[in-house]
């Protein structure tokens, strides 16, 4: 069974799931091929939470850690409106190939329209080619792509959130 929640980061279960997929993550060449250091293990649970404009989601399959997305708010001075942009996108890799990602993204879009966002952004390492793959495979029409020093190298202009329907489904709508 899968099950898409947005953590609760004061729930044990959730924090230490949080904490192991970002690491997980952050072993993978994509995430740099080094684990998370002892400090942001002890602390990101509690730097996240002090941060209303967190959205933190958590995939679970068969109620085992199975993805992650990290979400923070910003703001569109032109829109005078939130926006959400997806920071870190996470499924661990017994997982993969499962649509955990489409739905982790439908999950984000719902908050972004809970929330009155005017768009939902997302950003992919350069090289990070998979990642590229599937966004463009479920319909992403926007994504700044970043190389490893943190350059953007490559930007597409977008469209804004519907608000009257989801547009994730059909595409993953990060605008």
């Amino acid at each position: 069974m899968i099950e898409i929640v947005e953590a609760d980061l004061s729930m044990p279960a959730q924090a230490e799931a949080m904490v192991q997929l970002m690491d997980e993550y952050a072993l993978d060449p994509m995430g740099g091929g080094k684990g998370l250091s002892d400090y942001v293990k002890a602390n990101i649970r509690a730097e996240l939470a002090k941060r209303f404009a967190a959205h933190v989601i958590l995939a679970f399959v068969d109620a085992e850690p199975a993805g992650l997305v990290v979400c923070l708010e910003g703001f569109s001075t032109f829109a005078c409106k939130p926006l959400l942009n997806i920071h870190d996108v996470i499924v661990a890799l017994p997982y993969r190939g499962r649509g955990l990602s489409k739905l982790l993204l439908q999950k984000a879009e719902e908050i972004a329209l809970d929330l009155g966002c005017c768009k939902l952004t997302l950003e992919v390492l350069e090289g990070n080619h998979v990642a590229q793959l599937e966004y463009n495979a479920c319909g992403c029409r926007i994504i700044v792509i970043f190389n490893q020093a943190g350059s953007v190298v490559k930007t597409t202009l977008t469209q804004k959130l519907e608000y009257h329907k989801s547009t994730i489904g059909s595409s993953c709508s990060a605008h």
